[in-house]
């Protein structure tokens, strides 16, 4: 008898039960032999046919999500199909003589995949409209008719809009190419992948309706971002980056382009989110698929082992995994003739939600690629008694299990207690065909017919430092890392001036630099010329594709060097762009940004080859009061350190062999004319300057401050009389902006019109560094700082919110905002009636906040809204009351402003240092809105215990249908409560409830039978106890509480703890009766 030859890795001496052809017979496999293995193949190819097969569409290939359906595809099914056939074609492989059947399998398998592609490439224009402003409206559908392909229900009837199936696909087809599958055939299918690419790039800021198709779990129809779709759209870029989609035959042109960017801002999202699965969702099964097989989103092991912990911990039963807390599908109290549930409808399905048989697959497949025998030999003994079997012995899952309605009061009285029914799909006449691929999948692994290998030929379950070397052209994820960073890794660093003479003056401080000549061939170009050039990778007329959307080149996208067109191209980083809006003229900030940059790029690199980063150095520099900072950072780094981070500096011909290399060779097939501008060198007569002693610097300006605000009732030609007279630069802006509000920017004054006006003023302020003024002709221009929408995503996806504007017409922000929405959001008349300047400040405050959220987290601990204009009314508070200045917030430089937040932000650390009043602790931070530790879960315990709900400034938070609709560690819940505190105007006010709140959760814990039987009045008991406070100093009624707010926490919390008390006493109280006396411990 021959023996199958397979590589010694594979051999398993593992001692495991047939899962499918003999499931009750354990049959010990030490030595596979050639003739049992070709029989244990034909019976799953006997599987495959009989049950995955027979059920696909006779014209494109796609699969319906139950065998009993007639019309729909599911496009997910379908995949999942799709890679279950190939897993047998893959084991097929391993034999001399298949009989064709492999080749039958691999056929199968292709015919799916560009059956699912043929029905998407008819939706190109949708494609197109997604790519510019990912509404659901514009997505590619998820379901289509079975047999034609058309799209047969609208984005109206059903949520499409599913970033992780396009991901999904994108990731199943990188690995069936590598198996030498030939599912591309034209460039105009490439070309498609590539907007495909386009499609999943930006799912970090694309609320969607997830895995289970319904968006939130109150399922009224609105999406949100969700941790698995976010992984699952990483783990493709990943994949699909430098892939030829035409396998080992194909072209320079048939290579596919990933954003490292992009790709960047899925995985610090989608880590961040972790253990979370969205907003309404804590803990999901979904994300099951997301961490594990098939998309092994994260290698980092604490985020895996926590999540996988608490799906397990949270959602595992008897039966399967629940998909997620309070789920209705599929359960007997769930109306099926609605779409969507009533408020608090979710409440109802608490403690019955459906078990899904599913998950048990996954958790095996788990333990195969973990070499986690146990693993594999515990859910193997769950699953047993859970299948089901056809007329052939095929075994078959179950959809789900579910309680049936005669049982449903047992088990919400005592959860487990309830044998469960197996649903209607999932059955022996009507497969659930996504259960029955997982499991064929499961089933050869488990029979070592199938190496894990050869399910992850592109070893999407190793690390990337672990997986196999790509050879070629073509950036690929492979840095070597320990903790998820690269902890060896040199950032390379070349340094350009601008001039010969100012390279002249740099050597003379021992800083050796090259000028855009020295490092010839090599152009250097500014971020905006390479955006051009991706412009043009993915178009096609034909299709109406127009290529790579607009979006600017990030900090590691700029760190690679690049071939276009015989040239060779490094460019330099966003941050020396010369940009219209004022920030990148701050040097300080500058010199911080270099900094800040550098350690983004060591922290966050994942290719192979080193990153290059390209430090320019511009004249005007030299002129800047902090130029000495610069020639500080620059020895820094030649010492090859920068703060810790290795780095090297060269000239740039010397480092090139050693960097990640980018060839863009779609270009050299296109007959195109770009029209590039590289960055230009400077040319001087003479090389002069030898020192800063001979470089024009800035001046200290400084003038007095008049306001002209009562001019806004003058006539026009009066306010141009006083416009000539006035000097001062802020006193011309303020004139300016009352003409151009009122005459329009085109308005003529001394021939010369009002726009042109304030930008001369602007350039003026500029070269004095007079910010105040700079900051309002930015605003009276309308200015808007470039790539803000980036950073307003990582705010919200940390979990926090935020709130532009200010009182009643501030804009609270929850969702990610497309860039054309950013000036309607920060330019709102109600805004600039305020004050002007708050335009770009706020804009100012939202960029730094999202800069460092991602890098000091804990500053934003115990905020979950920041509501920006308030954040300024804390800063202008250190300013004046603090520190008893004179100035104002608008009036510092930028970096001043970035130091002053991070000062505010960090109150804890150097509060009782700087000998702070309770009075000013009180107001930075309820200026800020923080809040202590299990705050919202004391708040939830306090609602559950007041039937008629909590009454602050006049607004109700009502019992129900908040309780009933939401649980207590819920974010949404904390948002909740966070909106009924925001109604309060007096920020030490603020801080006074959050205390008062913790005394009644601590009284109510310590006494678990009362309740309160009417509506609990936080005004009046804070009323109460500042009476009682003033009555102790003997002191008459005022309104006003300053005495109050500046009194220690300790003092503060026995009035209100009194005042609590009071109201408990006077019968507003339901508890347990002692004798004749209510017992109320509180202490």
């Amino acid at each position: 008898m021959a023996s199958l030859s397979v590589p010694s890795q594979q051999v398993r001496s593992r001692q495991r039960t047939l899962s499918g052809c003999d499931s009750d017979i354990d049959v010990n496999l030490r030595v596979i032999s050639y003739d049992d293995t070709v029989r244990k193949l034909d019976h799953y190819y006997g599987i495959v046919k009989r049950q995955l097969l027979k059920n696909q569409s006779i014209t494109l290939g796609l699969f319906p999500s139950s065998s009993a359906e007639q019309v729909l595809a599911d496009v997910r099914t379908s995949i999942y199909c799709a890679t279950s056939i190939w897993s047998l074609f893959q084991a097929y492989r391993r034999i001399d003589d298949d009989r064709g059947k492999a080749y039958e399998l691999g056929q199968s398998c292709v015919k799916c995949m560009r059956g699912i592609l043929m029905c998407w490439m008819r939706q190109t224009s949708q494609v197109e409209n997604f790519k510019k402003g990912q509404q659901p409206k514009y997505a590619l559908h998820a379901k289509f008719h079975l047999i034609t392909g058309e799209a047969i229900i609208s984005s109206d009837a059903y949520g499409h809009l599913q970033i992780d199936i396009v991901s999904l696909y994108l990731l199943s087809l990188v690995q069936m190419i590598n198996s030498g599958l030939q599912i591309i055939y034209t460039m105009d299918e490439v070309t498609f992948v590539q907007n495909l690419v386009y499609y999943v790039e930006r799912a970090y800021r694309t609320p969607d309706f997830g895995m289970w198709e319904r968006g939130s779990k109150y399922n009224n129809g609105t999406p949100e971002l969700h941790a698995s779709s976010i992984g699952m759209a990483k783990a493709a870029l990943e994949a699909i980056n430098g892939c030829n989609l035409f396998g080992e035959k194909g072209a320079s042109w048939s290579v596919i382009f990933v954003d490292i960017d992009a790709h960047n801002r899925n995985r610090s999202i989608f880590e961040t989110i972790l253990p979370r699965e969205s907003s309404s969702k804590n803990v999901d099964a979904s994300l099951l698929c997301t961490i594990s097989f098939p998309a092994f989103a994260t290698h980092d092991q604490m985020l895996y082992s926590k999540t996988r912990a608490q799906i397990i911990n949270s959602l595992e039963g008897k039966y399967g995994f629940k998909r997620h807390h309070r789920d209705g599908y599929g359960t007997v109290l769930e109306d099926k003739n609605r779409r969507y549930y009533h408020i608090a409808e979710t409440k109802e399905f608490e403690k019955i939600e459906c078990q899904w048989p599913l998950f048990f697959l996954f958790m095996i497949i788990e333990g195969m690629f973990k070499s986690n025998d146990d693993q594999v030999e515990e859910y193997k003994k769950k699953l047993k008694p859970l299948l089901k079997r056809d007329r052939f012995g095929d075994p078959v899952i179950p959809k789900y299990y579910y309680i049936h309605k005669d049982y449903v009061d047992f088990e919400k009285a005592e959860p487990g207690s309830q044998s469960r029914q197996p649903s209607t799909e999932g059955t022996p006449k009507n497969l659930f065909l996504w259960g029955q691929s997982v499991w064929i999948i499961a089933s050869l692994l488990m029979d070592d017919l199938l190496h894990i290998n050869e399910l992850d030929l592109i070893r999407r379950h190793l690390p990337s430092y672990n997986r196999p070397r790509k050879g070629g052209r073509y950036s690929a994820f492979q840095s070597k890392t320990s903790k998820g960073t690269a902890s060896d890794l040199v950032v390379q660093v070349v340094l350009i001036a601008e001039s010969m003479r100012l390279q002249a003056m740099m050597a003379t401080y021992g800083i050796q630099t090259q000028t855009p000549h020295e490092v010839e061939p090599v152009q250097i170009w500014p971020p905006r010329e390479l955006v051009k050039v991706y412009q043009n990778l993915g178009v096609s007329e034909k299709l109406g594709l127009r290529g790579r959307p607009t979006r600017p080149i990030g900090a590691l996208g700029t760190s690679k060097i690049y071939r276009v067109c015989g040239q060779t191209v490094l460019c330099y980083p966003l941050v020396f762009e010369v940009s219209d809006f004022y920030l990148s003229h701050d040097m300080a900030l500058l010199i911080d940004d270099i900094k800040t940059e550098l350690h983004f790029v060591g922290k966050y690199w994942r290719l192979s080859g080193r990153p290059t980063v390209c430090i320019l150095i511009r004249e005007e520099h030299m002129r800047d009061v902090h130029f000495r900072e610069l020639l500080d950072l620059l020895a820094m780094l030649k010492t090859g350190y920068c703060d810790g981070l290795k780095v090297r500096t060269g000239r740039l011909q010397n480092l090139i062999s050693s960097s990640c290399i980018e060839h863009l060779d779609f270009m050299s097939t296109m007959d195109i004319d770009l029209d590039i501008s590289p960055f230009e060198q400077l040319q001087h007569a003479s090389i002069g300057y030898q020192s800063l002693t001979d470089v024009p610097t800035a001046i200290q300006y400084s003038e007095d401050s008049m306001s002209f605000k009562d001019m806004e009732l003058q006539s026009t030609p009066e306010v141009i009389k006083v416009l000539r007279s006035v000097t001062t630069l802020h006193g011309q802006t303020q004139l300016l902006g009352i003409l151009l509000r009122r005459e329009g920017p085109d308005f003529q004054v001394d021939s010369t019109c009002v726009r042109e006006r304030v930008c001369a003023l602007l350039r003026q302020a500029f070269s004095l560094r007079y910010w105040r003024t700079v900051r309002e002709c930015n605003a009276l221009l309308s200015k808007e700082v470039e790539s803000i929408s980036p950073y307003i995503t990582t705010v919200l996806v940390s979990g926090l919110q935020l709130t532009v504007g200010y009182g009643k017409d501030a804009i609270l922000l929850d969702k990610p905002v497309q860039p054309a929405e950013i000036h309607d959001l920060f330019y709102t008349p109600a805004l600039q009636a305020h004050n002007v300047v708050q335009a770009v400040l706020q804009q100012e405050v939202v960029l730094y906040c999202g800069k460092l959220i991602a890098t000091h987290t804990h500053l934003f601990s115990g905020i979950l809204n920041i509501r920006v204009g308030w954040v300024i009314k804390a800063m202008t508070y250190y300013v004046r009351d603090v520190c008893q200045g004179t100035g104002t917030v608008e009036a510092l430089a930028p970096n001043e402003v970035r130091r002053l937040l991070v000062k505010v932000l960090s109150l804890d650390e150097w509060a009782q240092q700087e000998r702070l009043t309770q009075q000013q602790i009180r107001v930075i931070d309820g200026c800020l809105g923080r809040t202590p530790k299990r705050f919202y879960e004391k708040v939830f315990n306090i609602l559950r215990k007041t039937s008629e709900g909590l009454r602050l400034c006049d607004q109700l938070l009502p019992q129900q249908p908040t309780i009933a609709e939401m649980s207590s560690g819920e974010l949404n819940f904390a948002l909740t409560v966070q909106s009924l505190l925001n109604n309060i105007q007096h920020p030490e006010y603020r801080q006074i409830v959050v205390e008062l709140f913790s005394i009644v959760a601590t009284i109510l814990e310590r006494n678990p039978e009362l309740r309160f039987q009417h509506q609990l009045n936080l005004d009046q008991i804070v009323k109460d106890a500042f009476k009682m406070f003033l009555k102790d100093l003997g002191k008459e009624y005022t309104d006003d509480m300053s005495l109050f707010y500046n009194e220690s926490q300790v003092a503060v919390t026995s009035y209100l703890a009194r005042a609590v008390v009071n109201v408990m006493l006077t019968g507003d109280v339901f508890g347990k009766i002692k004798g004749d006396q209510a017992v109320c411990h509180i202490s």
